[in-house]
């Protein structure tokens, strides 16, 4: 609960104005800034205590006595608090030197606390969706265009991550990333690990072998093993080459039962995935300087992902399978996901490291471009009353409903924000904005550690 008090504090959702233990009435002129690591919740604070500004730290507990408990009595980084704010006042607190400290009674406005207990309760879902129509449309789109923003951010960092590993190689990098979009989610991992098994160098020096590149990527994938589907003969000649491959270059591959078939299609089965990635090494395509070249353009990009299975693929699911009549190359939606998932975060990542940041905007004028997805997280948003446009805004529904929403992170997310405050008791009409400055010419009192 103290999380609570925090948020109270920082966000000037008391209800009604705030009296020290002696009958003085405090106004919270700033809050201040709230500390993460060891030290007073809030630093910086400035406070109207009676007819004189304090400025300081503060120090926010459920108990008075945490005070104690904790042991600040005893810390000298605490002997520049100039409020301990309580929600349960049980006993009076001191400074090293004996002196009291001021001290007064947080509560929690009842509708505000039915309302955060209302989000908190929800065990799936969005949490907010019967309160997002008094939620402002400018408010939404604010904070739905930031939201955007972070996910394509965490995307491009994982890029960055990728390209810091593997020495600067961009190259290996969107490997790496196109591998993991490739799996769609259900078996982005395993791809991810495949990806990373295997050096790109290994397959260039047989770039001219497309059976060699599925050896390759089907021996790393786990998927090839001696004796398994005799009557098959095509794996029987991919199980020889990759034998023969792996003890040349030293190679271990990945489990095979990281990979998941549940819910799956057999057109998209990680085989049919694998073997397109072998298709995309195989055409000889320079992936970092052909998405550069694209510019972002729908088109160009389409262009480089539409990749066709051939021989044994252009008919088959699975390994052992009997052939079938199916589409050999990726659906619309299919390249729109790799447009998304590897295009944009590169043109970021890209830009990011290499200082050329027209190639960032190359993403936005991208996924602006491109229809928002279809799934059962963008339907849930539509449900609630929020519509995507474009691929930038169901983009940023995802990243609010599997980062937000699904962590119980309400009291970071600007909607639960808006809601907790509308169900809060109206604030202290005399607090000044978040950024109000006390005037220069005023008595303001600023607490120092004593040594």
């Amino acid at each position: 609960m103290e999380i609570l008090l925090h948020y109270i504090w920082q966000n000037r959702l008391l209800g009604m104005p705030l009296m020290l233990d002696d009958g003085r009435q405090v106004r919270i002129l700033r809050p201040g800034r709230h500390n993460e690591d060891a030290g007073p919740d809030f630093a910086g604070a400035v406070l109207q205590i009676g007819d004189s500004k304090w400025a300081g730290n503060v120090e926010i507990h459920m108990k008075a006595s945490d005070w104690f408990r904790h042991g600040h009595d005893k810390d000298m980084a605490y002997d520049n608090i100039i409020l301990h704010a309580v929600a349960v006042n049980d006993t009076k607190i001191y400074r090293r030197n004996g002196e009291v400290i001021p001290q007064a009674t947080v509560n929690i406005p009842a509708n505000f606390y039915y309302s955060f207990a209302s989000l908190n309760n929800a065990i799936k879902g969005i949490r907010c969706a019967s309160n997002i129509a008094f939620i402002p449309n400018i408010r939404q789109q604010d904070w739905l265009e930031t939201l955007a923003f972070e996910r394509l951010q965490h995307k491009g960092e994982r890029i960055i991550s990728y390209h810091s590993i593997r020495s600067g190689d961009w190259e290996q990098a969107v490997f790496i990333t196109l591998a993991r979009a490739l799996g769609f989610g259900l078996n982005g991992v395993p791809f991810e690990l495949l990806a990373k098994s295997l050096p790109l160098k290994y397959i260039y020096h047989h770039s001219d072998s497309l059976q060699q590149i599925e050896a390759l990527l089907f021996g790393q994938a786990g998927m090839l093993v001696p004796g398994l589907y005799p009557h098959d003969a095509y794996y029987q000649q991919l199980v020889a080459e990759y034998d023969f491959l792996r003890r040349k270059y030293s190679l271990t591959p990945i489990s095979r039962e990281l990979w998941k078939y549940s819910r799956t299609r057999p057109a998209n089965f990680p085989h049919r995935r694998i073997a397109m990635l072998a298709q995309y090494l195989y055409s000889g395509i320079n992936l970092t300087a052909s998405l550069i070249d694209a510019r972002g353009i729908y088109d160009k990009l389409e262009r480089i992902f539409r990749q066709d299975l051939q021989q044994y693929w252009a008919n088959h699911d699975a390994f052992g399978a009997p052939e079938v009549r199916r589409s050999y190359s990726l659906s619309r939606a299919a390249i729109e996901s790799l447009m998304i998932n590897v295009a944009a975060p590169f043109y970021f990542a890209y830009a990011r490291l290499t200082g050329d940041y027209p190639v960032g905007e190359y993403a936005i004028d991208l996924l602006t471009s491109i229809d928002p997805e279809r799934n059962s997280i963008i339907t849930a948003w539509e449900n609630a009353g929020i519509k995507a446009d474009s691929a930038l805004r169901s983009q940023a529904l995802i990243h609010l409903r599997n980062e937000y929403c699904d962590r119980a992170r309400c009291l970071e997310c600007r909607f639960g924000y808006h809601i907790l405050r509308r169900n809060a008791a109206p604030p202290d009409m005399h607090a000044l904005s978040p950024d109000a400055s006390p005037e220069p010419d005023t008595d303001v009192r600023t607490r120092i550690p004593r040594c």
